[in-house]
């Protein structure tokens, strides 16, 4: 359980409130310090030995499969960025012409463009399942066109876990259930939602999880994280390393080149996986995760916004109904769009972050916020 801000752990400068993680989250001091020593570290490389080139990988891949509840290790793969992951993953969905991917409106364009250009060579269909026009049990409508969508045709869903500009909740259980029917993959985007909200890869079973690693993971920025079930075990990666090969840890032998990978989803890491800077900040980064555990997280997100929130539906706006939204991203839309530049004003002189993603105005908290953060996010509404 956390019980107070963690803000005193954080660089952030005690004159700002910050409820924008969901556009980068602010970097642990921890995580700073751990940089700067690995970054002086080659300074002097004759301290980085062969072994390091594989110790810190397993590292990542032990710890990040503990946070998302995966059994094994070696289905978890480095990756520079989310379309990164997401290109292996639509690099081996077997498709054929007639076929349906399925994704949702207004998904963020790395988890598109793969799509698209796997169905345009394969002569397949992307369809789109938009959300409801009105605001009254948007979630949940949208959720269930989402299940309506899926049919003998669909080859792949490829959706978040939240959606990045709002926080809607998508029903991946029931999604699952429905894919399993027609032996369709699913391709989950936990870039917004990994770290913050628990997601279990035993339970759920999804083919693939993708995710950057500077939003919620609270790493920096050009590395991820991926899952891929064994379904990809025989798969093409979107690259060709000497790292991913069979026996790259022996130097020696490197010239003895392989046809065969490294185990599992070895063969997806991206060259270089094994950055002496970035995975030791990413390993201590989740370390911190672990420790906090992404449902506490949640938690807390819910416990700080909930009277602020009803306090935004009393003045008119809309905020998606509790069981149809993250606690740690949501969207606010404004009643009454000529308010919307005053808000703006407002949130700027009082030295408020967030976003504007289409029409929401989107909120993102973490354990460094308050209950009179979100107090003050309240009075810019208040007119």
């Amino acid at each position: 359980m956390i019980r107070s801000s963690q803000k005193h752990l954080f660089d952030l400068e005690d004159s700002i409130t910050y409820l924008n993680g969901a556009y980068m989250s602010p970097q642990l001091k921890s995580v700073s310090e751990t940089g700067l020593h690995a970054l002086k570290l080659k300074g002097n490389p004759q301290h980085i030995g062969t072994g390091h080139f594989f110790s810190q990988r397993l590292e990542i891949q032990e710890k990040f499969a503990q946070l998302i509840d995966a059994p094994d290790p070696l289905n978890i793969a480095i990756i520079p960025s989310a379309s990164y992951g997401i290109a292996n993953a639509a690099n081996n969905v077997k498709l054929k012409e007639g076929d349906e991917i399925i994704l949702v409106a207004e998904q963020f364009p790395s988890n598109v463009y793969s799509w698209q250009r796997l169905a345009d060579n394969k002569g397949a269909t992307i369809k789109i399942v938009c959300p409801p026009e009105g605001l009254v049990d948007r979630g949940k409508i949208w959720n269930r066109k989402i299940l309506e969508a899926i049919n003998p045709k669909t080859a792949a869903v490829a959706m978040p876990q939240v959606h990045w500009a709002d926080g809607t909740l998508f029903d991946l259980s029931a999604i699952r259930e429905k894919t399993r029917q027609f032996g369709s993959m699913l391709i989950i985007d936990g870039t917004q939602s990994v770290g913050a909200l628990s997601f279990s890869v035993k339970a759920l079973q999804p083919d693939a999880l993708i995710c950057a690693g500077y939003k919620w993971l609270m790493g920096p920025y050009a590395l991820g994280v991926a899952y891929y079930s064994d379904a990809f075990n025989d798969g093409e990666p979107i690259e060709h390393n000497w790292i991913n090969r069979k026996h790259s840890e022996d130097f020696r032998m490197l010239t003895h080149y392989q046809d065969a990978f490294q185990a599992k989803a070895g063969r997806f890491s991206v060259g270089e996986s094994s950055n002496f800077v970035l995975l030791p900040m990413l390993i201590k980064a989740i370390d911190q995760l672990l420790e906090w555990g992404p449902a506490n997280i949640q938690d807390y997100c819910r416990e700080i916004g909930s009277d602020a929130i009803d306090k935004l539906r009393a003045f008119g706006h809309f905020v998606e109904s509790d069981p149809h939204r993250a606690s740690h991203l949501f969207g606010i839309y404004v009643k009454d769009k000529e308010q919307l530049q005053r808000i703006t004003n407002n949130l700027l002189e009082k030295n408020i972050f967030v976003s504007y993603r289409g029409d929401a105005i989107r909120v993102s908290p973490n354990v460094y916020n308050t209950i009179g953060d979100f107090e003050k996010l309240a009075s810019c509404f208040m007119f």
